[in-house]
C-alpha cells in the first residue's frame, strides 16, 4: 500500500486532494476509486484513506481512522553537520532520516564549500525538507524530522541550544573520547552531534564548540568523509549498542 506524506493536519472523515507529487504517483500505479493508501502528516501516527476520485491531475481521498503507529528511535539524535558539497547533503538528509534522526541543522563553517544565504538558503531548506518527507514515505516513519535553514556556525553556537541535550562534536584531537565511551550508560539520553565539512572544523571552531559545552568524541583513527562521519555516529546511536 503506498505511503503518502500530507503536510496539512489530517483528521478522520476529511475529504482532500493529494499533493501533486503524490497524485502523480497514485496515477502511475493505476490505482482506482475504492482502493486505499496510507497517509501521514508528519506529526505522529498514520491514517488509512480511500480514493474517491481519480481526475486528470487530481486525486481525491477520504481519510479513515487514525492508527497511532510510531517507528522512532529509542534515542533522539539531532545532527548539526558542516554542509558537504554538491548532492552529498541530499544524501545525508535522506539517510539520516532513514536512520531515525530527530532533526538536522545545516551549518556553514570556515572550510565549507557550499555557502548559502537568503532566498537560496530558504529554497535549499524546503528542498531538504521534501527529501526528508520522501525518505519517511519509504522507510515507514510517521514523524518527519525538521531540517533547519542553513546558518553560520558562530551564529548557531551563540543561539540558545536545548540544555537538556548531550552535546558532542566529532573531532580528531588527541583528547577526544571514543563515542561509545562518551555515551555509555543511558541509552535514551538525547544527543546533539556537531560535525565538520570537507576538511573538518578549524581549531578555532572546535574551541568555540568546546566553550559552548560540546565534548570532543571520535569514531576511530580513520578519516571519514563529511557526509559519512555523522551518519556513522547516528547509526551507532540509534541502531547499535547505544540503542539496544
Amino acid at each position: 500500500m503506498p505511503r503518502i506524506h500530507c503536510p496539512d493536519p489530517l483528521s478522520e472523515g476529511a475529504h482532500l486532494a493529494l499533493p501533486a507529487g503524490a497524485a502523480r504517483h497514485v496515477q502511475v500505479l493505476r490505482m482506482q476509486p475504492g482502493e486505499t493508501v496510507t497517509l501521514f502528516d508528519g506529526r505522529g501516527g498514520q491514517w488509512q484513506a480511500t480514493i474517491t476520485r481519480m481526475g486528470r491531475s487530481e486525486v481525491q481521498v477520504e481519510v479513515g481512522t487514525h492508527a497511532p503507529i510510531e517507528r522512532e528511535a529509542g534515542r533522539a539524535v539531532w545532527l548539526a553537520p558542516g554542509m558537504p558539497a554538491n548532492e552529498r547533503m541530499d544524501w545525508l538528509v535522506e539517510k539520516a532520516t532513514e536512520l531515525g534522526v530527530a532533526g538536522i541543522a545545516p551549518l556553514i563553517t570556515e572550510r565549507s564549500v557550499l555557502r548559502l544565504s537568503g532566498e537560496r538558503a530558504e529554497r535549499k531548506q524546503a528542498h531538504w525538507q521534501g527529501v526528508a518527507a520522501a525518505a519517511c514515505e519509504q522507510c515507514g516513519r510517521n514523524r518527519v524530522p525538521q531540517i533547519d535553514t542553513p546558518r553560520g556556525l558562530a551564529d548557531w553556537l551563540a543561539a540558545p541550544v536545548a540544555p537538556t541535550l548531550r552535546r558532542l562534536v566529532l573531532s580528531l584531537e588527541g583528547d577526544a573520547r571514543p563515542l561509545s565511551q562518551a555515551v555509555a550508560g543511558d541509552t535514551h539520553e538525547a544527543v546533539l552531534l556537531l560535525s565538520g565539512p570537507e576538511g573538518g572544523l578549524s581549531a578555532q571552531e572546535v574551541g568555540q564548540a568546546r566553550a559552548a559545552g560540546f565534548e570532543p568524541v571520535t569514531l576511530g583513527p580513520r578519516v571519514l568523509r563529511a557526509e559519512t562521519a555523522p551518519l556513522a555516529a547516528l547509526s551507532w546511536l540509534t541502531l547499535g549498542g547505544a540503542a539496544s
